[in-house]
């Protein structure tokens, strides 16, 4: 259309990869110009936004009372739509500004946007994303499942006759699928990821230790500490800094990688779980091309030390972690932007 041809003259559209913990905005021409937090700083005594990314994340925990941090969202899908919209037209405003160096006229800059989306995804958290991106000045909206656009980022030619097996663990869900001819044969999503890793080291320092630490300051240790199987002989511990719920003072205690990778078990082996159940029901034909290609990882948890070998291990295929498995799924929903037939396949109805 004339429209279309006279926005695309004056817009850089957009690929935003909107996840649970971070989102990443991808601009057509200049590549991944925003990797932040997926968190907002609201004021409650007039619902002013006073932060958003990095700096809102830095108040996690450290608030007065009348500022709130939010994560709108949660398990990969929007919790609270109202805050989700604020945070999305922060990010595609900052997306502008980085991308062009000054600010231009918002109705000739109205960006085509394409948006990551869980590939569990109700119609109606489809509808939920779609009307946040739109009310944040998106021009027109288009859903590409996070698999899909993990496995498209990996650079692996999903457009062929053969079956690709990916694993896509952020920070709300783990997205195990099997993917041919740009589209999804199998899938499952289960809400087991980064966040619930998280929440297994706070829950373990509080068992033990009767020590309390905060969302950021577990996700450090995850970090510092968590492995899925022990890679080497030395060992490392890292000093924890938290409040004593017996005596209620602040309190430093030394806790080792062994009982962090304890403390990570459950979750881990759920991703396990879920990626042989997605074996199993794979059609034989698919199998033997993944027993040939193997298993990719993407997204951030699949930087966890030892995940890789654990999965060799159980499912006796070749694993690898993709290329800076962080930003797969937003450089694949960029890929997608460049090649208009190839999103028009794999784009999903809202």
């Amino acid at each position: 259309m004339l429209s279309d041809r006279l926005f695309g003259l004056f817009s850089s559209d957009l690929a935003i990869d909107l996840g649970t913990a971070n989102t990443l905005v991808f601009v057509q021409g200049r590549g991944i110009v925003l990797n932040e937090p997926s968190i907002i700083a609201i004021r409650r005594t007039d619902n002013e936004v006073i932060g958003v990314g990095h700096e809102a994340k830095a108040m996690l925990g450290r608030t007065p009372e009348h500022i709130q941090a939010l994560r709108p969202l949660k398990d990969g899908v929007i919790a609270d739509f109202d805050v989700t919209e604020r945070m999305l037209q922060y990010f595609i405003e900052r997306a502008r500004q980085i991308s062009s160096g000054r600010k231009r006229a918002w109705v000739l800059d109205r960006p085509r946007v394409v948006v990551g989306v869980p590939s569990g995804i109700t119609q109606v958290e489809k509808r939920a994303v779609r009307d946040a991106a739109l009310q944040a000045g998106a021009r027109d909206v288009y859903l590409i499942e996070e698999p899909t656009a993990a496995a498209i980022g990996a650079g692996l030619p999903i457009h062929e006759p053969g079956g690709h097996l990916v694993v896509d663990i952020g920070g709300g869900t783990t997205e195990v699928a099997v993917i041919s001819m740009s589209g999804t044969v199998y899938c499952n999503s289960v809400r087991i990821a980064g966040d619930e890793m998280d929440e297994a080291i706070i829950q373990h320092i509080r068992k033990h230790y009767r020590l309390l630490v905060g969302e950021r300051r577990a996700e450090e240790i995850k970090i510092a500490l968590g492995s899925a199987h022990p890679e080497a002989l030395e060992r490392s511990s890292i000093e924890v800094k938290g409040r004593d719920l017996v005596d209620g003072v602040p309190k430093t205690l030394v806790i080792t990688d062994e009982e962090i990778r304890e403390a990570l078990r459950e979750p881990v082996m759920t991703i396990v779980e879920t990626v042989r159940t997605c074996l199993e029901r794979t059609p034989p034909e698919l199998a033997a091309d993944i027993i040939e290609k193997g298993v990719v990882l993407t997204g951030g948890g699949a930087l966890l030390r030892g995940l890789d070998w654990l999965l060799q291990h159980v499912t006796q295929l070749p694993v690898r972690v993709a290329d800076d498995p962080l930003t797969c799924a937003a450089r694949g929903a960029g890929r997608a932007l460049d090649d208009l037939e190839l999103l028009r396949k794999v784009a999903i109805p809202a």
